[in-house]
């Protein structure tokens, strides 16, 4: 399940960075145009590198999973491969509102789909397990999802603002998720690395 994740994950940060059309002019005035498209991918690729990491650290400290989890993984991994396309969208259109609306829509289904993988594993490993306990009431991720509610709202008035909170809610999961590998590191959690 990690190597196909990981296969996918390589195949959307392609994809993105495909998108980005290089000038045919050769001089750096002829970049300006490319710009919003750049801060898009930029955005989108911390954020699959937040998800790819925080999946990593998840599945890292599992030793089975069932239908379920393949199922609720391959959820993910759909919502994750929609990450180009409204990129593409909300850099090529220089965010405007529908665009950035929608690509709020696909982070908060990314949110979800992440939130329902951690309980299916979490359900699996058990209530008590060392995982359970690492991710606990999981705050960060309910408040990523009350942020990412109100910038969908906010984008129809204010683009800038809801990719402002978008950004915000990348800074807040930019460093990785430690909760997992602080159990690793206090041996609550065998090291299978």
């Amino acid at each position: 399940m990690e190597a196909f994740s990981d296969g996918v994950v390589a195949i959307i940060i392609t994809i993105m960075v495909l998108e980005l059309h290089v000038p045919n002019v050769p001089n750096i005035s002829a970049l300006i145009p490319v710009l919003p498209a750049f801060l898009s991918y930029l955005l989108s690729f911390v954020y699959i590198g937040i998800y790819w990491n925080n999946h990593h650290h998840m599945i890292y400290v599992i030793d089975k999973i069932n239908g379920s989890v393949l199922w609720a993984n391959l959820n993910l991994l759909f919502w994750l491969s929609l990450v180009p396309f409204v990129t593409a969208w909300m850099g090529e259109n220089h965010f405007a509102k529908w665009p950035v609306a929608l690509y709020g829509m696909v982070l908060i289904m990314n949110a979800i789909s992440y939130t329902l993988l951690a309980a299916l594993l979490i359900r699996q490993s058990g209530k008590n397990s060392a995982l359970a306990e690492a991710l606990g009431k999981d705050w960060k991720g309910k408040i990523s999802l009350a942020i990412y509610g109100v910038a969908i709202i906010i984008a129809f008035f204010n683009s800038w603002v809801a990719v402002s909170l978008y950004a915000v809610v990348a800074i807040i999961w930019f460093i990785p998720d430690r909760r997992i590998e602080k159990k690793v590191n206090d041996g609550e959690i065998p090291d299978f690395g």
